[in-house]
């Protein structure tokens, strides 16, 4: 069994109950020198899963919590090792003192990550199911959290089992050819595994185009409000985070750096950045503002173009609508709906065009649900689609190792091999069958100390 390590789990803020974990060899034991329970049962004694009330010892024997703890028996925890947890109050001095007897007990720090990494290591959680855990804790939006918790269940490896399991098949039905010509096994027909070829393709593709609405469950979507001074760009941003997260005035280009705030619209979480109004400009400080802005518009996925719906369209309107219609997905929004109106929608060259009111609300409820719909996709959201970079780029190349594998099917069978054994791979990196270990580590530096 690992060396024990032990970790607080529940991160350094203040809270009501705060966890410290333990994981590895000697676990029990180390716990009996901290933990004494009401009960005088022995911590190593104790019925497995069941919480146990007690005293919790600093390293210099003194009492400083009354809490309760628990013991898990390999192979039947987390990691898959021997386990415990102590929970107590989450004062940060209680949690400190209580992590350093754990110490002087023979525990050595966790690393980052370091449980969830056991648990794989030890066949507990695949990769992709490790990857989600992180995906889980960093959620911001129930849909992503429903996604993150299919992927944890292990939705995403069913769905690339099959596909694995039929190259699988398909390999050592060769080998076995290849291997035992005396033996009475089915002849190794190309033609014949076409078609289980261009299927495991198929579903690889499928599986690809799921990978826009995975990034946006879990990324969101970048997002720019885009115009000249004094549309009312600002006061958008407040009316849909909720609160007053920018300064509001009637003065032209007080608005002179890009702020950004996370709004949730639906179920998309939009990154929003408010900008410095559009327009030309002596002062070097909003001059500024309106070189970021432009830059925002640029990189934006989603770009927002706002207008005066009380005055009509001027230079500076135009100039914005431009760089919006640059970005990848760009709307219109007509504000101040609740004056008399001098813009009609047909002025503005959007898809989607909206007439708003940040000052009432009017409206608002419609452009989110446009922008919902826009971004929300049709793929499933029960943990069964690619949601990272990594996983994406690793189906992309099975995928093509598999174009290249029906190219070659009238080559020699060690050909059509050779790219389907690269399709394997690439897709164990997905799994955690083929990764390797620089990659491994670096999946898990993304978690926290105590996961």
């Amino acid at each position: 069994m690992a060396h024990l390590i032990a970790a607080v789990s529940t991160g350094s803020q203040r809270t009501a109950i705060g966890i410290l974990r333990l994981s590895g060899e000697g676990c029990a034991q180390a716990v009996e020198k901290v933990f004494l329970a009401k009960s005088g049962i022995s911590f190593s004694q104790a019925p497995a899963r069941k919480l146990i009330l007690g005293t919790l010892l600093d390293c210099r024997g003194r009492p400083i919590d009354q809490c309760v703890a628990v013991r898990f028996q390999a192979p039947n925890s987390y990691t898959g090792e021997d386990g415990a947890e102590i929970q107590c109050h989450g004062a940060p001095a209680v949690l400190a003192a209580g992590l350093e007897a754990l110490y002087r007990a023979g525990a050595r720090p966790a690393q980052r990550g370091e449980f969830t990494k056991r648990a794989f290591l030890n066949g507990r959680l695949g990769l992709t199911q490790a990857e989600a855990v992180m995906d889980l804790i960093d959620a911001e939006t129930p849909d992503a959290a429903v996604n993150a918790a299919g992927q944890v269940e292990g939705a995403l490896q069913r769905r690339l089992a099959p596909v694995y399991q039929e190259l699988v098949d398909l390999c050592s039905h060769f080998h076995a050819v290849l291997d035992y010509p005396d033996e009475e096994i089915d002849e190794f027909s190309l033609p014949a595994y076409a078609g289980a070829l261009e299927s495991c393709r198929g579903r690889l593709q499928k599986l690809l185009a799921t990978y826009d609405r995975g990034r946006v469950l879990k990324n969101g979507v970048s997002a720019a409000l885009v115009g000249r001074p004094n549309v009312g760009k600002s006061s958008l941003l407040n009316a849909l985070a909720g609160f007053d997260r920018v300064i509001v005035t009637d003065i032209p280009g007080t608005t002179r750096d890009t702020v950004e705030e996370s709004v949730l619209l639906g179920s998309v979480r939009l990154r929003l950045t408010d900008t410095a109004g559009i327009r030309s400009t002596a002062d070097p400080l909003e001059k500024l503002g309106v070189e970021r802005s432009k830059a925002a518009a640029e990189g934006a996925e989603l770009a927002i173009f706002v207008c005066d719906g009380a005055r009509p369209l001027t230079a500076e309107d135009r100039e914005a609508m431009a760089l919006c219609l640059a970005a990848p997905k760009s709307v219109g929004l007509i504000n101040k709906a609740d004056l008399p109106q001098a813009v009609e929608p047909k002025e503005l060259p959007f898809p989607l065009v909206f007439s708003v009111s940040a000052r009432t609300g009017a409206g608002l409820e419609v452009f989110s649900r446009a922008v919902e719909e826009l971004f929300g996709g049709s793929a499933p959201v029960d943990g069964s689609i690619l949601t990272n970079p990594r996983q994406f780029d690793a189906i992309r190349r099975a995928e093509a190792a598999l174009g290249r594998a029906l190219e070659a099917l009238d080559l020699t069978p060690d050909a059509v091999l050779t790219d389907v054994e690269e399709a394997m791979e690439a897709m164990g990196e997905v799994t955690g069958a083929t990764v390797r270990e620089d990659i491994t580590a670096r999946i898990f530096e993304r978690f926290c100390v105590g996961k």
